[in-house]
C-alpha cells in the first residue's frame, strides 16, 4: 500500500513532537527519586580561540533558559546558573570543534520529582572566526541573536520551546539556515535589507508571516534578489506556532 508522502511525513513529525512534549514533561515534573534542588550555583567559563581558522559549535541543551549571542573576547565566554548538581554543564573544545552540553544520564538528567529547578545558560561566541552553529534544544526558552557572528551555517532543532531567533542585522556573507521547530512557539525576526528566501515544509504548526510575500513554494522579503547577501532558510514545522516577521513589522 502506498502512503501519501506528505501524510507520512506529517505523522512522523507529530509523533516526534509528542515525544518531545512528553520528554519535556518528564524533565519539568513527575514522581520518583532522583536529583534534588539545592542552592543556586553560578559559574563562568571561557575557551580560548587558539589558531582555529574555522569552528563548528554544537550547543546541546536539555531544559531551562538559553541565551546565545556574539561579542565574546575568546571563542566562548559563558555564564551558567543551575540549582541541580547534575545539571553542571560540560564544555569540550578540540580540533576546531566546540561542544557545550547538558550532562547526560540515560539520555538526559533524571529531573523527575523536581518542580523548581533552574538551568540558565548565557553564551557569547567570537564574532570574527568563521563558524557553523548547531543547536539542539529540548524544552524551555531560547533567545538567539547571531547577527554579529561570522556564520556560514546555522542549524536549530527545537522541542517544547518558546522564544526568539533574531536574524536581523548587517550580514556580510550569505547564510544557510535550517530550523526544525518541533513543538515550539517561536518568533523568527528577519532583516529588511538582506535578501531572505524561506522554504517552509509545513506540518500541523501554524505559520504566520509579516513583511513577506509568496513566491511559488517560497516566501521572500523585498530585498530578495536585490541585496548582495542572501539568507536561505529551510523551515520544517511540527506542532505549535512559528511567526516569521521582517524587521519590526507586526
Amino acid at each position: 500500500m502506498i502512503i501519501n508522502k506528505f501524510l507520512a511525513r506529517s505523522m512522523a513529525t507529530v509523533l516526534n513532537s509528542i515525544f518531545l512534549i512528553l520528554l519535556a514533561a518528564m524533565l519539568l515534573a513527575g514522581c520518583g527519586f532522583g536529583p534534588q534542588v539545592g542552592a543556586l550555583q553560578s559559574a563562568s567559563q571561557f575557551v580560548e580561540l587558539g589558531g582555529a581558522a574555522a569552528v563548528r559549535v554544537e550547543i546541546l541543551f536539555g531544559a531551562g533558559t538559553l541565551n546565545v549571542a556574539g561579542g565574546a573576547e575568546h571563542l566562548l565566554d559563558a555564564d551558567f546558573a543551575y540549582n541541580v548538581a547534575e545539571l553542571k554543564p560540560e564544555v569540550d573544545s578540540s580540533n576546531g570543534q566546540l561542544v557545550i552540553r547538558q550532562p547526560e544520564v540515560r539520555g538526559l538528567p533524571n529531573l523527575r520529582n523536581i518542580s523548581a529547578f533552574r538551568n540558565e545558560w548565557n553564551l557569547r561566541l567570537n564574532n570574527k572566526v568563521p563558524m557553523e552553529l548547531l543547536m539542539n534544544v529540548g524544552a524551555g526558552s531560547i533567545d538567539l541573536r547571531p547577527a554579529d557572528l561570522s556564520l556560514a551555517r546555522l542549524e536549530i532543532h527545537l522541542g517544547a520551546t518558546t522564544g526568539t531567533i533574531d536574524l536581523t542585522g548587517d550580514w556580510a556573507r550569505d547564510l544557510e539556515v535550517v530550523i526544525d521547530s518541533g513543538a515550539a512557539n517561536i518568533t523568527v525576526l528577519l532583516p529588511n535589507d538582506v535578501g531572505v528566501r524561506i522554504d517552509v515544509d509545513a506540518g500541523p504548526t501554524a505559520v504566520q508571516t509579516s513583511g513577506l510575500t509568496r513566491d511559488g513554494d517560497f516566501y521572500v522579503n523585498d530585498a530578495y534578489g536585490e541585496s548582495p547577501v542572501t539568507q536561505q532558510i529551510a523551515l520544517e514545522t511540527g506542532i505549535g506556532l512559528v511567526k516569521l516577521v521582517v524587521g519590526d513589522a507586526e
